[in-house]
């Protein structure tokens, strides 16, 4: 699972880049990234940390290439599959744009967890598609902090309260979740190659999502196929699968949390207090009191 401790990076600090927090892992060729060449059909996913990504991913790749490479999902582990764009320097991890360089897949799948303003221009100028994945925001925090505790190349997370707090100011790498879902849904309004989709949606019936999937990447799975996916992707057989599930990164302790923990909706009332709740309530209010964009805590 985990490499050695001893042969770990140190954790890296959060630094403020562009107003966005980030640690180096993800700025430190960022001329790379910004310089990188999407083509037609690139089909990006973009997500903020722990919403979904993995899930989405796996779908996606399952639709386009299940039929044609059947050996790639029992080969290849998901994060080669659909490269990470802004990795650069994480340790024993190739770089995100090389690995995407070097798909020799049509289309390209590829993920990113940059904020609407820092995708590389040319994902814009080439039209290509996009796949949003938001979740909403108790449920995200809940697990980016088991996240963070168990993956050394994020910040320490400290306790849950603090965390908690760092939250809602936006202190975390990638940024503020609710800049970076507002931001995403308002470049929606006037980019009809982006679907944003929600977490919850998917948990709620997941068929139903992947059908919107197909309709609007025009792919034309049967029936068969798609149950086939639906069923494939269900949480519990994707993190038992070695091969979706990122027991193979070295960086994250198994020992400490799985990657793929508990994949549901409502967990976070396991987490916040009543305070805690109320405090979250009304901070919640302020910042998304301009936006018509509306989330689901329970399903």
């Amino acid at each position: 699972m985990a490499a050695d401790k001893t042969m770990m990076p140190p954790r890296p600090n959060l630094f403020d880049f562009h107003g966005v927090s980030m640690v180096h892992y993800f700025t430190d060729n960022w001329e790379k990234i910004q310089n990188f060449q999407a083509r037609p059909d690139d089909i990006l996913i973009a997500t903020y940390p722990k919403a979904g990504t993995t899930w989405v991913s796996y779908i996606l790749d399952l639709l386009y290439f299940s039929q044609t490479q059947p050996d790639r999902q029992t080969s290849t582990p998901i994060h080669d599959r659909v490269p990470f764009l802004e990795i650069t320097s994480v340790p024993n991890h190739p770089c995100g744009t090389d690995l995407a360089d070097n798909l020799v897949t049509s289309p390209r799948l590829i993920k990113t967890h940059l904020p609407v303003q820092m995708v590389p221009k040319s994902f814009w100028e080439q039209k290509c598609r996009v796949v949003y994945v938001a979740r909403n925001a108790k449920d995200n925090a809940v697990s980016y902090y088991h996240f963070d505790r168990m993956n050394v190349v994020q910040p320490e997370p400290g306790d849950w309260n603090s965390f908690l707090q760092r939250f809602m100011d936006g202190k975390m790498v990638f940024g503020s979740w609710f800049d970076h879902v507002t931001g995403w849904w308002e470049k929606k309004q006037s980019n009809p190659k982006i679907h944003y989709l929600f977490f919850e949606d998917m948990v709620e019936d997941t068929g139903r999502e992947i059908n919107k999937l197909c309709s609007f990447l025009g792919l034309t799975s049967t029936t068969k196929e798609k149950e086939q996916i639906r069923h494939q992707s269900q949480f519990d057989n994707m993190k038992k699968d070695d091969m979706a599930n990122y027991s193979t990164v070295e960086v994250m302790d198994f020992k400490i949390s799985p990657f793929m923990r508990k994949g549901k909706v409502g967990d976070w009332k396991n987490h916040f207090t009543v305070a805690q709740n109320e405090q979250f309530d009304e901070d919640y209010k302020k910042k998304m009191k301009n936006t018509m964009l509306q989330f689901r805590t329970v399903v």
